[in-house]
């Protein structure tokens, strides 16, 4: 009885582990979370129009040394991971100086240890920097590093309204980005 006891048991666990592999095999094939999901962050207006947008990955800096080290100072980054990272203006702007009309770029950075230099770029569409050429800036501007109040584990951007239009705010570990956009006056 015993025996047979013991047969019943082992037959009814090998088909359930069946079952449970059969279960874990059906199904859609989702891939995995991204160590660098996308993200997107969008300026609007007093009125909620959409001005500016951007998308970008946020890698993590999971107690590795970013700027220098991760991210080499002096050499042209895609800034952040994955995909280069894509400005797109509903309106002409001004970066700094420099009129920018509507449409998508890409934004690439030169990072140092003062200062990076921030580009906006007519080649979209790319994978990180390796399809890069100068040829294609549009824009080339010098901001100041600036330190972060607290550390910023994953890389963030977020833009700050002002009276003029807005603050493209970049920051990872311990340090931050401004960079300015503002209406045209039109």
């Amino acid at each position: 009885m015993k025996k047979l006891m013991l047969l019943a048991i082992a037959i009814f666990a090998l088909q359930t582990n069946s079952i449970a592999q059969e279960t874990k095999q059906e199904g859609p094939n989702f891939p995995k979370i991204d160590a660098s999901p996308m993200d997107l962050v969008i300026y609007r207006n007093a009125d909620d129009k959409a001005i500016a947008r951007v998308i970008y990955s946020r890698p993590q800096k999971r107690n590795r040394e970013v700027f220098g080290k991760l991210v080499p100072f002096g050499e042209v980054w895609r800034t952040y991971a994955n995909e280069a990272t894509e400005l797109t203006l509903y309106q002409d702007m001004k970066v700094a100086d420099e009129t920018v009309k509507a449409g998508t770029y890409t934004i690439y950075t030169i990072p140092n240890e003062k200062e990076w230099t921030i580009i906006l770029n007519n080649r979209i569409h790319t994978w990180g920097a390796y399809e890069y050429t100068d040829k294609e800036d549009l824009v080339r501007i010098k901001v100041l590093i600036r330190n972060s109040p607290t550390s910023i584990e994953s890389f963030s951007m977020a833009f700050e309204p002002n009276e003029n239009g807005a603050n493209l705010l970049m920051g990872w570990d311990d340090k931050y980005v401004s960079v300015p956009f503002k209406a045209t006056g039109k």
